[in-house]
């Protein structure tokens, strides 16, 4: 009796995880591709069934959105803060991960502790005060130079979200780095390299797959990111969420919704593109970390 229990309890447990994800599937690909159709429709489609397919494509929903609500500009903004920020992280977060996982030296479990303490910190608690520590420093910079260069400042947003990101890369690089064998480094110093020339040529490159992890990860996060954007950018050089938040609220009182769903996509896009070429290296990534060599 058990033996015949077995396979049939397999297959209903089987069958249960494949309608699940199917379920979990439609539910997030019905609201995506109903964006995607809206964004295309004129005006007027609204006002009937809004399951009912485009009539035609009205592209000029993304022409508008990208000129009179300057999406391109927001675009451009959260391009050059993104890449700045995942520059600045990687550069910091490399050498550091690297160094607290595989060397011992005093205070090493301090700072490894410190690195983890900063992973309880929520960005939205701490936004207040650093708006207002730069809001005092723009007040210094403005009887010295004149100006103030730190609010409205594409790149100080990029080393905020650099900073805040610091805590959970260093430790996510730091649990791969430490399953990777030492056998490599050992070979690399009998050939002579120094600690530099290491981790350069041989253990950064056998933690691509974490890399890519971290990027993907910090992407969607700098991407998206809303309330520091919106605290630290009162004025121009706004990033995308904030000029969507703007677009929405210009469009829906204007009863335009063509323009406010092309925004939506414009934002969405990047990160599904970005999601198609790293899906084989995040797969990748996520489960050889979990295995020592």
């Amino acid at each position: 009796m058990s033996k015949s229990n077995g396979p049939r309890t397999e297959v209903l447990f089987k069958l249960f995880i494949y309608v699940a994800l199917i379920t979990l599937a439609i539910f997030i690909i019905v609201p995506v591709g109903w964006v995607f159709l809206a964004s295309i429709k004129e005006n007027a489609e609204f006002y009937g069934s809004p399951w009912a397919m485009p009539v035609g494509f009205h592209f000029e929903n993304f022409i508008e959105a990208f000129n009179e609500a300057q999406m391109g500009e927001y675009l451009l903004n959260s391009i050059v803060v993104t890449v700045f920020a995942l520059l600045i992280l990687l550069v910091v977060a490399l050498p550091a991960a690297y160094v607290l996982s595989r060397f011992k030296f005093r205070g090493n479990g301090f700072i490894n502790s410190f690195v983890k303490a900063g992973l309880f910190i929520n960005v939205s608690y701490i936004a207040v005060p650093i708006f207002l520590m730069l809001l005092d420093w723009n007040t210094v910079m403005n009887t010295i130079f004149g100006e103030g260069l730190l609010l409205n400042n594409r790149l100080v947003l990029a080393f905020i979200y650099a900073a805040t990101a610091l805590p959970f890369t260093i430790f996510l690089l730091s649990s791969y780095f430490e399953t990777l064998p030492s056998d490599f480094e050992e070979a690399a110093s009998i050939d002579g390299a120094g600690y530099y020339r290491t981790m350069f040529s041989v253990m950064l490159p056998m933690a691509i797959p974490s890399i890519v992890i971290v990027i993907l990860f910090n992407f969607l996060l700098f991407w998206n990111e809303y309330i520091l954007a919106l605290t630290l950018m009162p004025g121009e050089n706004q990033t995308l969420p904030v000029g969507l938040l703007n677009l929405m609220a210009a469009e829906r009182s204007a009863v335009n919704y063509g323009p406010m769903y092309a925004g939506m996509v414009i934002v969405m896009l990047p990160t599904l593109i970005l999601y198609i070429f790293v899906q084989k290296r995040l797969t990748q990534g996520m489960t050889v970390g979990g295995l020592k060599g």
